[in-house]
């Protein structure tokens, strides 16, 4: 197979041809030629107006629902939801019915993933059945596959759990993610602590739910590796998933200013909306952690601009029709993310299109320890192409599930296809 791309505008910081519009050919699945005027024989040529192409897209946060609730998402699906939004790769939380606590479960995941355009890149759990009680057998699920470990929707709630996990997994250059959350200050709260749920008369989650987690968990973090010349470390030891809060993105900053071997993220949609935004009580909008006050949402924004926020996930959160379809405080948290992260990113962060890039494929897989992946002669092709100025509407999905209030909606940045284990997906 060749394929020849046309005056397409390269966005990649580590490329020699970054900020270049020039031609690029893919032959049998490997970068052949990048130059101007490529004119080889036999080649099908894709070419459009303003086409951008980056390294293929990494996105670090993706619900889990096969096996188990696979009438919500099933792999298939979500290899079709995700190349829609321009991923090549995506981190899969272990939060599957079964958990992903088992060299079995791992491997139902992995022999999925072969095949496809789409990488799979499957966490485990920390504790048996995301529990938070009994250690899995961490190091045989690192052998077998595990690229991170994590409880993933559950916070790691037991301080000596997570110390000894910190310990663990350090010597092993393993990610430990969590979610910042003290579950018990939020329970039962259905949005953002603030003056709307009062006025709506909905309990309200507080931004401190997630601050003091974090608080905690830095300091155990520095206790981890008081003995440890934190210089020397290349990679974060303990990655923060889902920040929400002004208080949570400053104190991210101050632990990197200290040294400490911290990294974070945030979802897309939390850029988009503010707690205002549910005074009509459309359930799509309820989502963990929950939308926060202007001032929450413009920290985000600074996080994004000084680096000290990492990547931007779609924290893809499918839910059955049932779910979503009920009155406000007994419906389910999560909005569907894969299709619109890239676009709600570049519209509401702020940041300049080769910024947006940069947080969804060079610095997840620098957080991840995944091999790089670059724009340059002799390489597999791992690419997305997207146009940045053009506007769409995304009018159907290609999950089975439907929660997102962003259907129907006109967004700016469309993906135009994928390239990934020598095949093509274009849109």
């Amino acid at each position: 197979m060749k394929l020849l791309f046309r005056s397409v505008h390269i966005v990649d910081k580590d490329s020699e041809h970054n900020a270049r519009t020039t031609d690029i050919l893919i032959e049998n699945g490997i970068i052949t030629g990048i130059g101007e005027g490529l004119d080889p024989a036999g080649a099908e040529v894709f070419e459009e107006n303003g086409l951008h192409v980056s390294p293929g897209w990494t996105d670090m946060r993706v619900a889990l629902r096969d096996p188990g609730r696979e009438q919500e998402e099933d792999l298939a699906s979500l290899k079709e939801a995700a190349a829609r939004g321009g991923f090549t790769g995506i981190v899969l939380m272990p939060n599957s019915q079964p958990a992903i606590d088992s060299k079995g479960a791992l491997k139902y995941i992995l022999k999925e993933g072969q095949s496809g355009i789409v990488d799979f890149f499957p966490t485990a759990t920390v504790t048996k059945g995301a529990e938070g009680k009994d250690f899995t057998e961490m190091i045989d699920l690192r052998h077998a596959g595990a690229i991170a470990f994590t409880d993933g929707a559950n916070p790691i709630h037991n301080g000596d759990i997570f110390l000894k996990s910190l310990l663990y997994l350090h010597p092993l250059n393993v990610l430990l993610i969590n979610r910042p959350e003290d579950q018990y200050l939020s329970m039962y709260g259905q949005m953002h602590e603030g003056t709307t749920s009062t006025s709506l008369g909905l309990k309200g989650i507080p931004p401190l739910s997630e601050e003091i987690m974090i608080v905690r968990d830095l300091q155990l973090l520095e206790y981890a590796l008081e003995e440890t010349d934190k210089s020397r470390l290349q990679s974060p030891v303990l990655h923060f998933s889902l920040l929400s809060a002004a208080r949570s993105v400053a104190l991210i900053r101050e632990a990197k200013q200290k040294g400490l071997p911290v990294s974070c993220d945030i979802a897309a949609h939390q850029l988009a909306y503010e707690d205002t935004a549910l005074t009509g009580f459309d359930t799509n909008l309820k989502v963990s952690p929950p939308f926060r006050s202007t001032a929450d949402k413009e920290a985000l924004r600074e996080g994004l601009a000084d680096g000290t926020i990492d990547a931007i996930v779609s924290d893809h959160s499918p839910q059955a029709p049932q779910n979503k379809d009920t009155e406000f405080d007994h419906a389910e948290f999560g909005i569907t993310g894969l299709e619109t992260a890239f676009s709600l990113s570049l519209m509401h962060s702020g940041l300049a299109t080769g910024e947006v890039v940069d947080l969804f494929t060079r610095q997840p897989r620098r957080v991840l320890r995944l091999h790089e992946v670059a724009i340059k002669e002799g390489e597999k092709a791992n690419l997305t192409f997207f146009i940045p100025g053009e506007e769409w509407v995304f009018s159907s999905t290609r999950s089975k599930s439907q929660n997102t209030p962003f259907l129907n909606q006109k967004l700016r940045g469309s993906v135009k296809g994928i390239f990934n284990r020598g095949q093509l997906k274009w849109f």
